[in-house]
């Protein structure tokens, strides 16, 4: 929870000094954000390459562990098009490429801005980037919170959902201490295909 409320810090206080005016040019005028997100790319490749438990996710795999990240995505889009029609200000695409972050805060909301700037303009995507940002922080937050009431009330499962992408690395102990040991294989399985659906879904939607 710590490296969230961190997170959340930062971003409020990258607010701050933009609305201050406390920025070099080269931040907006260049292309630093392209740069960030061809990062966070090759980080999310490496972090998937380099687990030493992915030969053995990937020989232990059955056909129906498949449908818990399906559930992920298949709930996280519908509610997230069900928020669109309260939300008059963004379409549903929109809407729809907001909830496909699930959780994977840093990924999305770059790939948003970045994806969006052409149709939306520079402020709209930034705006469209933040909500996605602050929306898949908070869905963090109510994991690592939520994960003794969801685990009691809607079963083993209902903490892995919550957490999405993150169920494979920042949710994952927590997912371990009130589902049990012998859900870490699922918790992992199923964050890394959800975590690897991220850049095709919130591509698609803001296409």
């Amino acid at each position: 929870m710590t490296g969230s409320l961190i997170i959340v810090g930062v971003f409020l206080l990258g607010c701050l000094f933009g609305y201050a005016g406390w920025y070099p040019d080269v931040l907006l005028n260049g292309n630093i954000e392209l740069i960030v997100l061809y990062l966070l790319m090759f980080q999310v490749g490496m972090s998937v390459g380099s687990d030493k438990k992915l030969k053995e996710i990937l020989r232990s795999i059955r056909p129906r562990l498949l449908l818990v990240p399906l559930a992920t995505i298949i709930g996280s889009l519908l509610f997230a098009a069900l928020a669109s029609l309260a939300m008059g200000r963004w379409s549903l695409t929109d809407c729809l490429a907001v909830g496909s972050g699930f959780g994977y805060y840093s990924l999305s909301s770059i790939l948003i801005m970045q994806l969006k700037e052409p149709s939306l303009g520079g402020q709209m995507a930034a705006e469209l980037g933040a909500i996605a940002l602050i929306a898949n922080v908070l869905r963090e937050l109510f994991a690592l919170v939520g994960a003794p009431f969801f685990g009691k009330y809607f079963g083993r499962f209902a903490p892995i959902c919550v957490a999405g992408a993150t169920s494979m690395d920042t949710c994952l102990p927590v997912i371990t201490r009130y589902c049990g040991k012998e859900w870490v294989f699922v918790s992992i399985f199923h964050g890394v295909l959800v975590d690897l659906s991220v850049p095709i879904l919130v591509s698609f939607f803001c296409s």
